[in-house]
């Protein structure tokens, strides 16, 4: 394969990616130096590939450079700007907003002009239409989110979509609308579709499938599809911009055929028509990355295909690469670029060098051969990518991704086209409808007979690359099959050989993880045998509860916590009684549960592989105490290392159970977040704790952990984490712990720090 212009170009544009991402300060100088160099040298084409490294480098980096600065924190700001998208929530409106106009209402505060799109939550909104310019008051912060193992990187999606800042919208004053929005021949579309007397299933279906609007679908049909592999059916793909291409093509062809039937297939124009048509679609699907992407995708397929001074086929991948990554720099961060590029990659891979099918028989058997080869190589993708594999994914794909293509896409699409006959529409439609619930049947039963796996994270890499290397040992021309089977056998041993992981093997070692909730608490611990929850995180004003992500359903704890009736303590409750299942709740006396809970008074005590677990706080008679007061105080101990968590008992309660404590702790979970009210004096210097946890939300309103708390426990020798900072912590306690720290989010400060290798941690406020 010849070098060309299309390998250069995406080398240089993923160079330009990787450099944004490891820019360092004099980077651009450096830069700007070998260019001089080189164009001094008269190498013009490396010179062209360091421009077009800048350039992708560059954008990527005033993305960044754009981010919320940290002094505009829930601060008042004003925006202009249009919206991308309004999603509804009952009450709640998420909104994205493209900023063409920010300014702080305080003359004191930093400038934020180079602020360009926004994710903003707005209760009771007004009507909201994409396209409109708005006027609003926001409060901001730097985009961030919950950093706890195995979950969803939320801030890695605010990145992926270029999101500089979230936040909420205010109501004084009040939003102002600036201009209405232009006509949209989608939005035209949607309001026809929403009149129509169509189920709700289908009517969420048909605006998914064929015109992107991936964002109607519920919660149910997402779960679905999950679970079967099947969510590449729902993003507008190649599949759905290559099938309008095509049948442009053969359209416009067919009327060449009729004006000029002896040089029908020299013609250029069905050609453009096709390219014209692949376009259009995509922008009637709103040209989001997906859309752009299969666009791009499709256009450089159609000029291979065509053969009218074309790139091959490995040329033509590198080159689409290449215009996908210059037009939206950041796909390099979306796993759907590389699953359908690795598709691609296959499939060239598989038909390259071999005979074209003849007859349908022949289409059929090398369709499901080309799915067959493609199912190990997707699933090792979506398991790297999202560590879920669906077991049912390769049968179920070879009935769906036909259906779709052939029939459900062409009927929606030819509703649509006849959308001015609504009798010919209805049909279309009502066929669509009935393969939509056929389809949906069959996912079902697929997801009952192999349900989704989520294996352990210990497999994960090992399993996705054997299915991987297992995929290309079938791809790969010129092997016999005997040296397929075996080396799949093999490559499929060796991680299903490994031994299930436990997170605690040993006796008397106890795993303590206080995870990255917001404002809130919910600290997991863990021995060889015993699993138990102290508190269950906060539940936010949109209901939605940070617990719900930590784990996938089904999950089984021992004992489950509750300090107090708080709603940062107890608001996960409801998603824990849903979603797994709960041996035993403690609970103070008096407090108001939904759930049945034994009493956690002083002196209670049981014992688990070695490790102890001791109630210190209340006493059987709280009534007179707070809430916070009232709060269980727990102490477990490891050998000679313990655990303290306190709840949000106040200093005067402390006073009391601190004879019950021993002189020195591993590990404390700062009381009340680093409240004030909390972590006396008294209790600070007999405790003299080696590690401090204090669990509180990023720039949260109450100034937790405040500063007299912090350097309460730098003057006692403590090393201090933060969720807020650190993301989840998790801590090994007793004689066999052998790990250290480990944090969600290292900082390499804290390695060159004094202090047991820490650097202690300073009050945000």
């Amino acid at each position: 394969m010849q070098l060309g212009l299309a390998i250069p170009l995406a080398l240089a544009v993923l160079a330009g990616v990787l450099g944004s991402h490891l820019a360092v300060p004099g980077a651009i100088e450096v830069l700007a130096l070998g260019l001089l160099v080189v164009l001094a040298g008269r190498h013009v084409r490396l010179a062209m590939a360091l421009v077009v490294a800048a350039l992708v480098a560059v954008q990527l980096l005033m993305v960044r450079g754009g981010e919320l600065a940290p002094g505009l924190t829930r601060q008042d700001l004003r925006l202009e700007g249009r919206l991308v998208s309004v999603a509804r929530d009952e009450r709640l409106a998420r909104l994205t907003l493209e900023v063409t106009e920010c300014r702080p209402l305080a003359e004191t505060l930093p400038d934020c002009r180079g602020l360009a799109r926004v994710r903003l939550s707005f209760f009771d909104a007004p009507a909201m239409v994409p396209g409109e310019h708005w006027r609003l008051t926001v409060r901001l912060r730097p985009p961030a989110g919950f950093a706890n193992p195995g979950t969803f990187d939320y801030r890695g999606w605010l990145w992926r979509e270029g999101i500089q800042a979230n936040g909420y919208v205010r109501r004084d004053p009040p939003p102002r609308r600036l201009a209405t929005a232009p006509f949209s021949l989608r939005r035209l579309a949607l309001g026809h579709l929403d009149e129509q007397q169509l189920a709700a299933r289908h009517r969420r279906w048909l605006a998914a499938l064929t015109l992107g609007v991936s964002e109607r679908l519920g919660p149910e049909d997402w779960d679905l599809l999950n679970a079967t592999g099947t969510t590449h059916l729902m993003v507008i793909s190649g599949l759905h911009v290559g099938l309008v291409a095509a049948f442009a093509l053969w359209l416009a062809r067919g009327v060449a055929r009729l004006v000029t039937p002896g040089a029908w297939r020299l013609t250029v124009w069905p050609w453009w028509m096709a390219g014209t048509a692949a376009v259009g679609y995509a922008g009637l699907a709103g040209l989001e990355p997906p859309a752009l992407r299969a666009m791009l995708m499709t256009l450089v397929g159609l000029w291979v295909a065509s053969g009218r001074h074309s790139p091959g086929p490995w040329q033509a991948w590198w080159l689409a690469l290449a215009l996908v990554l210059l037009a939206d720099p950041l796909s390099a961060w979306r796993p759907g670029l590389w699953l359908s590029f690795v598709a691609v990659a296959l499939l060239i891979l598989v038909w390259q060098g071999r005979a074209r099918p003849r007859g349908v028989s022949g289409w059929l058997r090398a369709l499901v051969r080309s799915q067959l080869l493609l199912a190990p190589l997707m699933a090792a993708a979506v398991l790297l990518a999202f560590d879920r594999l669906a077991p049912a994914a390769p049968l179920v794909n070879l009935v769906a991704v036909p259906l779709v293509s052939s029939l459900l896409v062409p009927l929606g699409l030819l509703g649509w086209l006849t959308a001015w006959l609504p009798p010919l529409s209805a049909l279309c439609w009502a066929l669509f409808g009935l393969l939509v619930d056929g389809l949906v049947f069959l996912l079902d039963q697929a997801a009952r007979w192999l349900p989704l796996w989520l294996p352990e994270p210990s497999r994960v890499v090992p399993l996705g690359l054997a299915l991987g290397l297992a995929a290309l040992l079938w791809a790969l021309p010129g092997l016999i099959p005997r040296l397929r089977l075996v080396g799949t056998a093999l490559l499929l041993l060796v991680p299903l050989g490994l031994s299930s992981s436990s997170p605690v093997t040993a006796e008397g070692l106890l795993r303590v993880r206080v995870h990255d909730v917001g404002q809130g608490q919910l600290v997991e611990l863990r021995t060889a045998g015993y699993r138990a929850l102290y508190d269950t995180g906060p539940r936010f004003g949109s209901g939605f509860m940070p617990l719900a992500t930590l784990w996938p359903p089904g999950q089984r704890f021992d004992d489950v916590l509750i300090s107090h009736a708080d709603q940062d303590h107890v608001g996960g409750l409801p998603a824990l009684r849903e979603q797994h299942r709960v041996a035993r709740f403690l609970a103070p006396p008096g407090e108001a549960l939904e759930v049945p809970a034994e009493s956690c008074t002083a002196g209670r005590e049981w014992r688990r592989d070695g490790v102890t677990f001791r109630i210190l706080w209340p006493p059987a008679e709280s009534g007179e105490l707070s809430s916070n007061d009232r709060s269980c105080v727990l102490l477990a101990s490891a050998g000679e290392h313990h655990l303290l968590i306190t709840g949000d008992v106040g200093r005067d309660a402390e006073r009391r159970f601190l004879a019950e404590l021993p002189p020195g702790v591993t590990l404390q979970v700062a009381g009340h977040h680093g409240s004030a009210t909390s972590s006396g004096m008294l209790l600070v210097r007999r405790l003299a704790p080696r590690h401090v946890v204090f669990s509180a939300a990023r720039d949260n309103p109450f100034g937790h952990p405040t500063g007299r708390v912090v350097r309460r426990f730098r003057e006692a020798g403590s090393c201090l984490w933060s969720t807020a900072r650190d993301g989840a912590v998790t801590f090994w306690l007793g004689e066999a712990a052998r790990r250290g720290v480990r944090s969600e989010r290292p900082a390499a400060w804290r390695h060159g720090g004094v202090g047991a290798g820490c650097l202690a941690l300073e009050s945000p406020h």
